[in-house]
């Protein structure tokens, strides 16, 4: 799995939209004033985030943006897929002419990458953007074993949200 800017910036501007919503649509120059995103890409990045069925329009003055779904019913993956991201890092292993497609080594390799394909789906599809939400807010335990491989600081929710991932510690 490459996870590209488009993905990135789309999970960036769904959360900082639900940060920010306070029950009032959410214009996509505020997210871009905030997350320093270019409006063109938000743009780009919203129409798909639309049709995808994680936002809705609101037209008219005061308009803008609001999920579609409560945030704990859309998940990171649908805003990744929405967007076009491959997130299935065994997507691109097919054997060529050249290579020998037929070989124990490479049947372990696609059979390793397509489990880890899976798990990978599985952890983006039961992650909601309500359970970030709550992490940020410190409302939700992170998951088990987070702590110990990063010092996670999250600021109060007035003042955005801060990881600290600058200390890492020994899993040993």
């Amino acid at each position: 799995m490459r996870l590209t800017s488009k993905g990135r910036y789309a999970v960036r501007a769904i959360l900082d939209l639900t940060f920010n919503s306070n029950g009032r649509p959410v214009r996509l120059q505020e997210i871009s004033d905030r997350q320093k995103i270019s409006l063109h890409y938000l743009e780009q990045l919203f129409r798909r985030l639309r049709k995808g069925a994680v936002v809705k329009s609101v037209r008219g003055p005061g308009g803008g943006y609001v999920l579609s779904r409560s945030m704990d019913d859309i998940s990171v993956r649908d805003v990744l897929v929405s967007v076009g991201e491959n997130i299935n890092p065994a997507r691109d292993l097919v054997g060529t002419g050249d290579i020998k497609s037929d070989t124990v080594e490479f049947l372990l390799t696609k059979s390793y990458f397509e489990n880890l394909g899976l798990i990978m789906q599985e952890y983006l599809t039961t992650t909601s953007v309500g359970d970030l939400i709550r992490k940020a807010r410190g409302t939700q335990e992170l998951p088990r074993g987070a702590g110990k491989t990063l010092d996670v600081d999250f600021q109060t929710p007035g003042a955005g949200v801060g990881v600290n991932v600058g200390k890492t510690r020994d899993l040993s």
